[in-house]
């Protein structure tokens, strides 16, 4: 075949290429409008047939949203009122009236990821994978998380009525929990016999949290090794994670989002490296989205050392998009992988050191007994602080 020929043959299947793609464009656009034409028509009857005659036009559209949204399967694709989408904003700025929990979506159901230390949540005894079966004695399931957040949120010093599920519990108890203004400390820092630095990471939401870590991180400038503890915390903005990681990764990869046509897209460490010290980092069941990001980037580019239990497994990017009657969109548009490439989503970060607490009623029997000091209780951070103690004296195998 000459090479006319040949040009001719390819110039044809391109063309061929493009009327068949706009051919599937074009059925696409006539099937959506078809199924569009349907709704339509179930809205004017509805509007002029339902035993109701005056319908709130902006409660159907909005009930109409929620629907289409439900069908995507997703529990953190949600659409949120004006109410509830001022509200994230307020939340983000760390200061709310609430219980103080962190909650999520586990195999369909509504749970407690984890309750917020010394808010009214932690102090009535809710506990990380409770599920929460009913609010108000409305049953949660078809839930979507932004309804539960605002049923459970309500005036300071009232009370919300939470049906709650525990492992091991024949049937649901109530609780009930006075409602407070919750002020979320980004972490607490501390040093651990003189020469150990401690930073507990509360959240990832505050807009503040990464310039607390990095000012608490320069304040202990003359300790041997670090433990960063992220467990129980729920996460928040990736920003905060790629910031904090960039304290810590010369020249690497934070972590990579893959989108719906499968592209990646790698976020790079800024390089303002700060700690070059061992790291050990805690994790737990309850550590979740910016929290794992962190965890995945910090083990996969050997800084750090994982221990405690598998994380949460929540791996989505949500965008938000505004809407133009103040309400929002949040929208998921890829998955974050780890700098190695794991998918973690449902199913979380293994730690490179398991350590499982004990279960409930040992741990009423041990409290029972003479009062140990906190740390002495903590199996999780006894693990840790052995684990850093090896690194920091070069024994082979406290590596991750």
């Amino acid at each position: 075949m000459n090479k006319r020929i040949l040009k001719n043959v390819l110039l044809l299947i391109g063309i061929l290429a493009v009327g068949f793609s706009l051919v599937n464009k074009v059925v696409a656009q006539g099937e959506l409008e078809k199924n569009l034409d349907t709704y339509l028509q179930v809205l004017d009857v509805v509007k002029n047939e339902y035993v109701q005659k005056e319908l709130d036009d902006q409660k159907l559209v909005y009930g109409s949203i929620r629907g289409m949204l439900a069908a995507l399967d997703d529990p953190y694709t949600r659409f949120m009122e004006p109410k509830a989408f001022k509200e994230m904003q307020i939340r983000m700025s760390g200061s709310y009236s609430g219980i103080g929990i962190y909650i999520g979506i586990k195999t369909d159901q509504l749970v407690v990821i984890a309750p917020i230390e010394g808010t009214p949540a932690a102090k009535a005894k809710l506990k990380a994978g409770d599920k929460i079966m009913t609010i108000e004695d409305k049953a949660t399931k078809n839930m979507a998380l932004e309804e539960a957040v605002s049923l459970i949120r309500g005036p300071r010093g009232s009370r919300v009525k939470l049906g709650i599920w525990r492992h091991g519990w024949k049937e649901a108890k109530e609780f009930s929990v006075a409602r407070e203004k919750i002020v979320i400390k980004s972490l607490n820092a501390k040093k651990i016999d003189n020469d150990l630095a401690y930073i507990k990471l509360n959240t990832f939401e505050n807009l503040s949290a990464s310039g607390d870590f990095e000012k608490a991180l320069r304040s202990f400038g003359g300790a041997d090794g670090l433990i960063i503890d992220v467990r129980g915390n729920g996460g928040g903005l990736l920003q905060n994670a790629i910031d904090i990681g960039s304290m810590f990764i010369d020249n690497g990869v934070i972590v990579q989002t893959i989108d719906r046509d499968g592209r990646r897209e790698e976020f790079n460490s800024s390089g303002r490296v700060i700690w070059r010290k061992p790291v050990v980092m805690m994790i737990n069941e309850s550590s979740a989205s910016a929290s794992e990001i962190l965890a995945g980037a910090l083990r996969d580019n050997k800084v750090a050392t994982l221990v405690g239990t598998k994380s949460f497994g929540k791996a989505s990017v949500q965008n938000v998009k505004r809407l133009s009657d103040g309400s929002a969109l949040l929208l998921t548009i890829a998955k974050y992988l780890t700098p190695n490439g794991e998918d973690i989503m449902k199913k979380g970060i293994m730690p490179d050191v398991e350590v499982n607490l004990p279960s409930e009623e040992a741990e009423t029997k041990a409290e029972a007994e003479i009062e140990p000091e906190p740390e002495a209780r903590d199996l999780q951070l006894l693990k840790a602080i052995q684990i850093l103690r090896e690194k920091i004296n070069g024994k082979s195998g406290a590596a991750g």
